[in-house]
């Protein structure tokens, strides 16, 4: 059932800033992580997330493009989010964002948008074991380097971190390697195309799964990814009982790669199906 503008925005004022792990499922905010609507928001940023705030989701997550904008533009975008009742709690960021040269400038426009976490979406190390050691390392290193600030450091897997590397998993040296404030941000698409389970991978690592992207997978390889949320492999009653009860959710993102509707059209129909599966 869909909120009412008032009780949308009645209900994002009562959100804490620190939503905490054993919170009731119906108070978990839903987003949407923007690159699900790319092109629309390279043409009209603030017209786009008007629109996704008024298909009723509660938070967002840009992506790699809004490193380039200036602090003005952050804080404008600021502006219209807290106008809209709507929340970014997390950005997806190149690996260089969390360079020397790089980081400060993302930390500044985190800080703007209210984030809680610098999320790192993507990387493919060099070396096997030794390499992912070493990024489990960099995010120790960003993740000190960002608490004066009062940011987090997250990490967003691909395919590529279930896959083992030497007889290990990637994934596995991540999270026995880094810091426990780190969240391990769960694309459960990806995870399970690699042939791992989300639901043991939450149980593995209670507390740190403080968002998914609710993105969905076929195994009919002329759907793959192109599924709506709920039309494919993901058993997300499953998913959201362990993420609820063990995980440590804070905010559940959707996140959709392209469908056979437009990226307007498809962001609405996955919030509707969430709504009938989540409640």
């Amino acid at each position: 059932m869909s909120l009412t503008r008032r009780s949308f925005l009645a209900l994002s004022a009562t959100l804490p800033w620190a939503l905490k792990a054993h919170a009731t499922s119906s108070s978990i905010p839903i987003g949407l992580e923007l690159y699900s609507v790319r092109d629309a928001l390279k043409q009209d940023p603030e017209g786009t997330v008007r629109a996704v705030a008024q298909m009723g989701y509660q938070c967002v997550e840009f992506y790699a493009p809004y490193f380039e904008w200036t602090e003005t533009y952050a804080k404008d975008m600021r502006k219209l989010l807290d106008e809209l009742g709507v929340r970014c709690y997390s950005t997806h960021n190149d690996e260089d964002y969390f360079s020397a040269e790089k980081i400060n400038h993302a930390r500044d426009l985190n800080k703007i948008l209210g984030c809680k976490y610098m999320v790192m979406a993507y990387t493919e190390p060099k070396g096997g074991i030794d390499g992912w050691k070493a990024m489990a390392d960099k995010l120790n290193s960003a993740a000190d380097q960002l608490a004066s600030a009062d940011l987090k450091v997250g990490y967003h897997n691909h395919d590529a971190e279930w896959r083992t590397v030497e007889g290990v998993r990637p994934m596995d040296i991540l999270a026995k390697n880094t810091k426990p404030s780190i969240m391990l941000q769960l694309d459960v698409g990806t995870c399970i195309e690699a042939g791992s389970d989300p639901v043991t991978w939450i149980r593995a690592n209670p507390g740190r799964i403080q968002s998914l992207h609710l993105k969905d997978w076929s195994h009919d390889p002329a759907k793959g990814y192109k599924v709506l949320f709920g039309e494919g492999d993901a058993k997300w009653k499953d998913i959201f009982a362990a993420a609820e009860s063990a995980g440590g959710v804070e905010y559940y993102l959707l996140e959709q790669e392209g469908s056979r509707f437009g990226e307007m059209e498809t962001a609405k129909r996955c919030l509707q199906a969430y709504r009938e599966t989540h409640g």
